[in-house]
């Protein structure tokens, strides 16, 4: 190795350095140290003491459990194709020429870098059955007014409407997979007599779906995690309605001092998610069209 070549690497090393620490220490750590967890009993007041599968064994009896995966597959499998329709219909109206529009691309954009906290306050407030916005809004309509986040039936459909104000990050993906769409293949389609409509499916469609699917996977992964909002806004209420996966993780670390069995329900989320995504991809086969790809 030359002396070039080695002043190269120790450079690169320099550099890459601050990111080799967080993913060693920072990351891999944490979920090494968490894998050991699983196995044990710990309250972080008393040394960890080893229990074998009991706390995989405790999940098959614990009712909570069953009630935050279904409450957290039915924000997610609702929630998601909603993100997904609304995020594809803004990237549509955006790639439009009509003047102004880098203020609307802004406006449109701006909710997803709104910090969580203030985002899930401002929601209690839209949400307040009393004097919130979204009650006076239905009541021109003759719509009584809804106790959105005090009700079973109403509190993760809330949810789902309020996670429709962030979908900014992948509707600027969409909006980029839609500015590649090849003009000139529009317009012979055009000519051969394809309307709209058939020029969109057939065309636009296919052509941004790789760009659809990668919204599908980061919005799958992204919706089993969802915490904040929850958090702050109901704190898993009504009748543990809006108890999510994550927020029952961190009552059982933080709250009751479970450790151990907060990471193994760690664990479980994350093979679950671990498996979807393999599902994802294995599906992507049949509809996922890949320019290079025959």
């Amino acid at each position: 190795m030359s002396a070039q070549e080695r002043r190269d690497l120790r450079d690169g090393l320099l550099f890459s350095a601050p990111y080799i620490f967080g993913v060693l220490v920072l990351w891999m750590g944490p979920m090494l140290y968490s894998l050991y967890l699983v196995l044990q009993n710990w309250s972080m007041m008393t040394p960890p003491k080893y229990i074998g599968l009991g706390n995989f064994e405790r999940m098959f009896v614990d009712k909570l459990v069953g009630m935050s995966l279904t409450n957290t597959a039915y924000y997610t499998f609702l929630g998601v194709p909603l993100q997904l329709i609304v995020a594809f219909g803004l990237a549509n109206l955006l790639n439009q020429e009509v003047k102004g529009l880098s203020v609307f691309r802004t406006l449109y954009y701006l909710p997803a870098i709104t910090p969580a906290v203030a985002s899930a306050v401002v929601w209690a407030q839209i949400f307040n059955p009393q004097w919130g916005i979204l009650n006076a809004v239905l009541g021109l309509f003759g719509v009584r007014p809804i106790k959105w986040l005090f009700e079973v039936a109403w509190a993760k459909p809330a949810f789902i409407l309020m996670s429709l104000w962030s979908v900014g990050p992948a509707m600027i993906i969409f909006l980029a997979g839609l500015q590649s769409v090849p003009k000139e293949v529009k317009e012979a389609a055009s000519i051969d007599g394809a309307n709209n409509w058939q020029r969109f499916w057939n065309i636009t469609v296919p052509v941004v779906s790789p760009v659809l699917f990668f919204n599908l996977v980061m919005g799958i992964i992204g919706s089993f995690q969802v915490f904040t909002s929850s958090f702050i806004m109901t704190n898993g209420g009504p009748q543990n309605s809006t108890l999510f996966v994550v927020l029952y993780i961190y009552r059982n670390a933080f709250q009751q001092f479970k450790m151990g069995y907060a990471a193994a329900l760690a664990w479980v989320l994350f093979l679950i998610i671990m498996a979807l995504t393999v599902l994802q991809f294995a599906v992507s086969r049949r509809w996922v069209y890949y320019e290079g790809r025959v």
